[in-house]
């Protein structure tokens, strides 16, 4: 199966991805086409409240399939401005459209450097496909 690996996106070796907007420092996390894949299908889907925040490589919530339960890790510092409502009522859309509308949480960024140990879409492929 081919997956989608968008060029605009920075992701983290266990999985999320970040898509930043520089203008305001809000970077946008999800979770991958593969990493969707892998899971089978999601029953439940954890996240953190607005206002609160998040700590780069610290757990955020959670994201449980009828196969496993993931902790899901924030790629920067920040606080959470907004969450995806409707994938927390509706878990199991995160299928339909991970890099678009089943975005998980929108996070304030303290300092976008954060993001320069993350993997290109590139490195990503690399890693979750091999070589």
């Amino acid at each position: 199966m081919a997956f989608e690996y968008p060029d605009n996106l920075q992701y983290l070796d266990t999985h999320e991805y970040a898509r930043v907007d520089e203008e305001d420092k809000t970077v946008t996390v999800g979770i991958t086409a593969f990493a969707v894949d892998q899971m089978g299908d999601v029953v439940f889907l954890e996240l953190p409240a607005i206002g609160d925040t998040v700590e780069k490589g610290e757990n955020f919530g959670t994201i449980e399939s009828v196969k496993a339960v993931e902790d899901l890790k924030s790629p920067v510092d920040g606080e959470v401005l907004e969450r995806n409502e409707a994938l927390i009522e509706s878990p199991e859309q995160i299928a339909d459209d991970p890099f678009g509308d089943a975005w998980l949480i929108k996070i304030r960024a303290d300092d976008l450097s954060d993001l320069d140990d993350t993997l290109s879409a590139e490195e990503y492929q690399e890693q979750v496909e091999g070589s």
